[in-house]
């Protein structure tokens, strides 16, 4: 649960971290939880934050805490991240060739993502193995005839036709751009570069959203039109999306494509936030942020901007007070430490502090301390609509998987206002047990605030939607 005996937000069974006073001490402890607590050895990572969890070695999962190592080691040079990562490299699987039956053993995303990590860790391994290994998985993500379907083929489906879906993904387009930039970099092969040109080109032409300089992650083809999800804006696909951006400008010189990596960094830091700015990932609990981490450290190291350089230190302040007993990270950087975390979750907060460890080591932290137990109203909401009145500087709806967990979208309106991104309440089956953050919400100073819980559309209406428990208010200016 997330209310421990004791008034504890989060289980004090684990080994307690040591309290941070600088970024460069939140860094190095970030380092030792990603290593502590989560590889679990043999190249694979468990994807909670408990021993008995379930281990990968491959797709996003895994990866993202494969690539925030990959982090701590170019910030570091640690050895030990070094050595992981050569067995991660091992232990991520071998592609087969390009899938041409209807049905295929891997998704789309799940190739593309290793083929990221696979280059990642060669740049830290130097092992040349890793570069075929590579290119094979980024060849079965892009050339498979099953994904290479539909009304707009230039965008693959992230399952193979027989499985019926119409679902097209952002999370493989974006990261076989960056696998295939990445090999260009590494080998000088055109080939590489050519390559990403035209899958940069067409995902920018069906997922970039018509409104605002942000991408969202589904497109749906049924064969006869493409219909974009509207503003369902991860933040991986977002972060990989300006990552790209400035690798293509450096590759080609052309200008354009760093203005458009700049445009979305800031649709970012402009849109995504709660009212204290910062980052609110509305997304399903599986999303990851530590690509958008990766993206805002290279515009802050790379290209010297400063509003990137300050929306990582400012949220990596945040974030520490979402930080449990072990070191792990919420999802939501603006809200309480949770009892369990998974690995989807705790990559964007451990990468935001070794980024700014590394951008500002002596730069001195404040811990948030206002969420406590004494907060809590016990305020079960099982159907919708629903509104919760209260006051305060914050909210934290908790609550667990409703028996409609991933079909329904629910969504939140703040003071009146919905939420940019219009996801708002999503849940995943990938979700801690028991119960966690489902929302978090902060402002600048207490006042009286309405959060409204509305449906999507006729069909959320009434019970088996949600299952909130509870929420939580902040009660410091902290």
């Amino acid at each position: 649960m997330l209310f421990a005996v004791g008034g504890l937000f989060a289980s004090q069974a684990r080994a307690a971290v040591t309290a941070p006073v600088t970024f460069s001490q939140a860094a190095d402890e970030a380092a030792k939880t990603l290593v502590r607590v989560y590889y679990a050895g043999n190249g694979r990572w468990r994807m909670c934050d408990e021993p008995e969890c379930k281990t990968k070695a491959s797709d996003w999962g895994a990866d993202a805490l494969s690539d925030t190592l990959y982090f701590a080691w170019k910030a570091t040079g640690n050895a030990r991240a070094r050595a992981i990562l050569a067995k991660v490299g091992r232990a991520i699987p071998a592609y087969p060739a390009p899938c041409k039956a209807k049905a295929c053993p891997y998704w789309s995303d799940t190739p593309a993502w290793d083929a990221v990590t696979l280059m990642r860790v060669y740049e830290v391994t130097g092992d040349a193995a890793l570069i075929p290994k590579a290119s094979r998985a980024l060849q079965y993500a892009l050339s498979s005839s099953a994904f290479t379907l539909g009304a707009c083929s230039a965008i693959p489906y992230q399952r193979g036709a027989a499985s019926g879906s119409a679902v097209k993904t952002l999370e493989t387009g974006a990261n076989a751009t960056k696998a295939a930039l990445l090999l260009y970099r590494a080998t000088g092969n055109r080939a590489y570069l050519t390559a990403a040109l035209a899958q940069y080109a067409a995902d920018r032409e069906y997922y970039l959203d018509p409104s605002v300089p942000l991408y969202t992650v589904h497109v749906l083809d049924d064969g006869s039109a493409c219909t974009q999800v509207a503003r369902r804006f991860f933040a991986s696909v977002n972060g990989d999306m300006i990552w790209n951006g400035l690798a293509l400008w450096h590759a080609t010189g052309q200008s354009t494509f760093y203005y458009d990596a700049v445009d979305t960094a800031e649709a970012v830091d402009t849109y995504l936030n709660d009212d204290r700015g910062i980052f609110n990932d509305l997304q399903g609990e599986n999303d990851v942020v530590e690509p958008l981490v990766d993206a805002m450290n290279a515009l802050a190291t790379q290209e010297n901007l400063s509003f990137a350089r300050a929306w990582l230190l400012r949220n990596a302040r945040a974030a520490l007070g979402s930080r449990s007993g072990d070191g792990s990270f919420s999802r939501f950087f603006d809200g309480p430490p949770q009892a369990d975390a998974s690995a989807w979750e705790t990559n964007g907060g451990l990468a935001l502090e070794i980024a700014a460890g590394a951008l500002s080591a002596n730069g001195a932290v404040a811990i948030p301390q206002g969420w406590a137990s004494d907060g809590y109203v016990t305020a079960q909401i099982t159907s919708l609509p629903a509104t919760i009145s209260f006051t305060g500087s914050g909210i934290a709806l908790v609550g667990t998987m409703s028996e409609r967990c991933q079909e329904r979208h629910v969504r939140v309106y703040v003071d009146g206002v919905e939420t940019f991104d219009r996801t708002g309440l999503w849940q995943n089956p990938t979700m801690p047990k028991g119960t966690s953050v489902l929302f978090a919400w902060r402002w600048p100073s207490s006042g009286e605030h309405t959060i409204v819980l509305e449906p999507a559309d006729a069909s959320e209406l009434g019970g088996g939607v949600i299952d909130l428990q509870g929420f939580v208010a902040y009660s410091s200016r902290t």
